[in-house]
């Protein structure tokens, strides 16, 4: 048991890594290439890696996608295709580290929406924690008229997006396992980004297949690290890890695109990062 928390731990760290360093070449990709395309491409490539992978599996390629959700689930695809977008949008237009900082309150939102939507119950202490961590998020956006054309507004939009995602993926999570559940992912967001492709293809610049392929390399080992980190170790154990994107990101930021971090994205941040610690350490206590 011990050996498996610490396999998860592990594969967590380097999970979280590999999803930095995704968004890291997606920013650069995206400085001169259509977003859409990108995020079209990476779908492309992560469902071709799906099809195949299922024609190595014992179990029969029916039974892998058989569910008894889904809208849910291909709902699930969509919304995580569309937040694909806007986050990177949001990298070109505010930089990989605000963006990121912004984006560490999605626990916390996760945390608020699981009691209308999963039914789950939650203390005066985490709803304190929530309200401290949209402290934390107002200090790093510094609300103002610039908000809505700054690019803080679409990495809040994301925010929100990536947890009803994940909201939606608690809740097929109680009938569908984890294979249908990536697959629905895959086909949702395949789909979804097909279709818009159809009215908004724009090429990708010759000078840039090599890293689009390594984005859709790392993008594709990524999601199946996640999935097979939480098939080794609980989720409550490892998500508190999450947080290192944040770090590893403000490294990526600075070191190869020149960000700055100012004292305004610390503070803000710092505040996230513990609100969001202590509501995950109130709900693991919670579950003893």
């Amino acid at each position: 048991m011990q050996n498996n928390t610490l396999l998860g731990i592990g594969l967590m760290i380097v999970t979280t890594f590999l999803f930095s360093s995704m968004d890291g070449v997606s920013r650069y990709l995206a400085e001169k290439n259509s977003i859409l395309s990108l995020v079209s491409f990476r779908y492309w490539f992560v469902s071709a890696l799906i099809v195949i992978s299922c024609l190595f599996i014992k179990n029969s390629f029916k039974r892998i996608i058989y569910t008894q959700q889904p809208f849910i689930q291909f709902g699930r695809g969509l919304i995580l295709s569309i937040n694909n977008c806007i986050v990177i949008y949001s990298f070109t237009l505010i930089g990989l580290i605000e963006t990121h900082a912004v984006i560490a309150c999605y626990p916390l939102i996760v945390a608020g929406l699981s009691v209308p939507f999963l039914g789950e119950k939650i203390g005066w202490r985490r709803w304190s924690a929530i309200g401290l961590g949209f402290i934390g998020v107002i200090i790093i956006i510094r609300p103002s008229l610039e908000i809505f054309s700054g690019g803080s507004f679409f990495a809040l939009i994301g925010a929100i997006l990536f947890a009803i995602y994940l909201i939606l993926t608690r809740y097929v999570s109680k009938k569908d396992n984890t294979i249908t559940s990536f697959f629905w992912m895959g086909l949702g967001g395949t789909v979804t980004m097909s279709m818009v492709s159809i009215f908004t293809w724009e090429g990708i610049l010759k000078e840039y297949w090599t890293w689009l392929l390594l984005m859709c390399i790392i993008s594709a080992s990524s999601h199946f690290l996640m999935v097979k980190t939480l098939q080794v170790a609980q989720a409550s154990v490892i998500q508190p890890f999450s947080y290192l994107q944040l770090v590893f990101t403000s490294f990526i930021g600075v070191i190869i695109f020149s960000e700055k971090i100012d004292k305004m994205i610390i503070i803000g941040a710092a505040i996230v990062i513990i609100a969001g610690l202590f509501t995950f350490w109130r709900e693991y206590k919670s579950k003893l």
